[in-house]
């Protein structure tokens, strides 16, 4: 069974940065596309970015040019750099496979925007 551990969020000004980092105990993890995903208070959870195997990225509109995935396959780790943040990118951010069959999702990383 595959564990995911999500970390580096926290509180946050208004056009702050913040690193989110990701750990999947997955065998051949470089083989999968990977994504962040992030659900916000009494919204569904919606997919922010994906990277694929080949380090190919898309992003959700609302994050383009100011979120960057990336990937360190032999510490099988995903980043999401968040730059440029606005109070509606307050949510618990997870990070998993980009499709399903999806792996049991970790417990999140809050990030709060607020001034």
């Amino acid at each position: 069974q595959v564990q995911v551990v999500e970390s580096g969020g926290g509180l946050v000004q208004p056009g702050g940065s913040l690193r989110l980092s990701c750990t999947a105990s997955a065998t051949f993890f470089n083989l999968w596309a990977m994504a962040w995903y992030r659900q916000a208070p009494g919204k569904q959870r919606e997919l922010v970015a994906s990277i694929t195997r080949g380090d190919s990225t898309n992003y959700l509109d609302s994050v383009k040019g100011r979120f960057t995935i990336s990937r360190d396959n032999a510490k099988k780790t995903v980043y999401l750099q968040m730059n440029s943040l606005k109070p509606e990118d307050t949510a618990v951010y997870y990070c998993n496979r980009a499709q399903s069959p999806m792996w049991d999702w970790g417990q999140g990383t809050q990030v709060t925007v607020s001034s």
